[in-house]
């Protein structure tokens, strides 16, 4: 008897699975609220240099910056230059020290900025950009982006820390840490008093949220049946849904990035509290031969679940046969990924796919401006084309299963960047159309690499697998923002590179063994033993070929 015989009994899927996901949601709302914070964390509104003010007896007080400031060549003032000296302005006499000094009339110099600049903030009071002796702008905008991509490498580290220690220690302790961790360091973040502060402390958020990423989904899997998983992984896909939305209102709600860093941060302290009723999963313990507390959770499954199963049906002898079976003798390790051969082929397979769903999600993500609105609309439109792309999601894994699902969402989303490429600039609602359709292929993409990676993987090295693709998808997510860049050079590179990277990721899903109605693999030899032949007639095959 295996352990989808014992689930069977206790009940697979019903009110104790449903609390679990309940419990299990707060992480899931957390995650976008920091990883798309940057949106209105970093954002850089109008700017311009600092100048003196103009004197009293001045007569053309909105003209004063003319004097000062160059147009750029769509006639706006410039962000980052001034005139080394004031220019004449028409009916003045302001101008003369420029004259005194010789310059031609055509070309009169500018310099940066020296004295600082002066920002809009009719849309925001303050951000990183705009906090006083940061400046972040012009020159020192490479640090902004570079916050973004110390966040990311900080979820990289700690995704490869969290897999490894949660498939030792256990999935529950370490969901504590990563509670615990995230409220210690999102409060420090946000009284940083330097930009280097502020990196750290941001860095080392994201490695406390990676426990999140890692462990809420295999969590709530390793107590589900084959049958709901589905739902039940599309249904917590959702709670990110309602966290990308709820960043919308709450960056609207609160101007200043250390209080709306606050506010992302302080749920963390009842989501440690809800802890006290989160299971460990009883398929972790029975491999790691801990009988007793397995056996403890599974009763307590059954009377949640409404099943007349009493301790005799249900027996610690009975538990403790499926732990003999299942007991892991050595402890995993991420060489263990790569020691067979079809664990191999998963592994190499997952790392490109969840490097191509990164990458192409958050470049669409964090670039939300050339659409026509502003940062909230736009914000509050992303998230809500996630939800019918939820439904797309659930109703195709269901039929056309979890590979060609995969394969197809990033298909979509490198479709809508590459006609995006073809849109004139004119044509400002298609681009939006567009950009939005992408939004939402991405997203189902990423619903279904986090269902899909959790069923490739055995129970003995899920987070320890679960760590690696998420170790190498948010490399993809820290290289997006500084991709954005690249528009220095040609300013449709970023979305070519967004779109290729997930054309590339389509191609390999395509590589990867179907999961849908298959049972989650518990050792490494159930992973194998679904590449060798699966009945007599197969195994004889090969023989009489040769006898022929």
């Amino acid at each position: 008897m295996g352990f989808e015989e014992l689930l069977e009994q206790v009940g697979g899927f019903g009110p104790f699975q449903l609390r679990n996901v309940a419990l299990l949601a707060l992480p899931r709302v957390l995650l976008p609220l920091h990883f798309l914070l940057p949106i209105f964390l970093a954002a850089v509104p109008a700017h311009r240099c600092a100048l003196p003010g103009a004197p009293a007896n001045f007569s053309h007080q909105d003209a004063w910056p003319e004097a000062y400031i160059p147009r750029e060549p769509d006639g706006t003032l410039s962000s980052c230059l001034r005139f080394a000296y004031p220019q004449a302005l028409p009916n003045t006499t302001l101008g003369e020290e420029r004259q005194s000094h010789g310059e031609l009339e055509d070309e009169p110099a500018t310099v940066p900025c020296s004295q600082g600049w002066e920002y809009d903030h009719s849309e925001f009071s303050s951000t990183i950009a705009t906090e006083l002796q940061w400046d972040l702008v012009c020159e020192q905008k490479g640090l902004n982006r570079a916050a973004s991509t110390f966040f990311f490498a900080g979820v990289l580290v700690g995704a490869v820390a969290f897999g490894y220690l949660s498939d030792r220690f256990g999935r529950r302790r370490l969901l504590l840490v990563a509670y615990v961790s995230t409220l210690v360091l999102g409060l420090a973040s946000a009284a940083s008093v330097s930009y280097v502060m502020f990196a750290i402390t941001r860095t080392l958020t994201g490695s406390a949220l990676a426990g999140f990423t890692i462990i809420v989904m295999p969590l709530e899997l390793e107590w589900l049946d084959v049958e709901h998983r589905t739902v039940a992984g599309v249904l917590s896909s959702t709670f990110w849904t309602g966290g990308v939305m709820l960043l919308a209102l709450v960056g609207y709600l609160i101007r200043d990035w250390r209080w709306l860093l606050l506010a992302v941060t302080l749920p963390c302290a009842p989501g440690i509290l809800s802890l006290w009723w989160v299971p460990e999963s009883a398929r972790w313990l029975l491999t790691q031969g801990r009988v007793k507390e397995a056996h403890r959770y599974l009763l307590h499954c059954a009377r949640l679940n409404g099943r007349p199963v009493c301790e005799d049906s249900l027996s610690q002898e009975a538990v403790s046969k499926v732990a003999a079976e299942e007991r892991v003798v050595r402890r995993p390790s991420y060489l263990d990924l790569f020691r067979t051969p079809r664990l191999r082929h998963i592994s190499l397979c997952c790392v490109v796919m969840w490097f191509g769903v990164n990458f192409s999600y958050y470049g669409l993500s964090l670039d939300v401006s050339g659409l026509g609105l502003n940062v909230y609309q736009t914000q509050l439109l992303f998230g809500a084309v996630e939800l019918p792309f939820k439904l797309l999601v659930y109703l195709s894994v269901r039929h056309a299963g979890r590979r060609l699902t995969q394969a197809g969402t990033l298909l979509g989303t490198a479709l809508a960047l590459g006609t995006r490429l073809l849109v004139s600039s004119d044509m400002k609602s298609w681009s939006t159309v567009l950009a939005v359709m992408g939004k939402g292929f991405s997203e189902a993409a990423f619903t279904t690499a986090y269902l899909f990676t959790s069923e490739l993987y055995p129970t003995v090295l899920r987070q320890t697998g679960m760590g690696l693709t998420a170790l190498v998808g948010r490399l993809g997510g820290s290289l997006a923002p500084l991709a954005a860049l690249l528009d220095g050079m040609w300013l449709s590179l970023p979305k070519l590179a967004y779109g290729g990277i997930a054309l590339l990721a389509a191609g390999t899903a395509l590589l990867l063994p179907e999961t849908r109605q298959a049972q989650l693999p518990e050792t490494i030899q159930d992973v194998e033993r679904k590449s060798a032949p699966t009945s007599l007639q197969e195994e004889e095959m090969p023989m009489k070929q040769v006898q022929n």
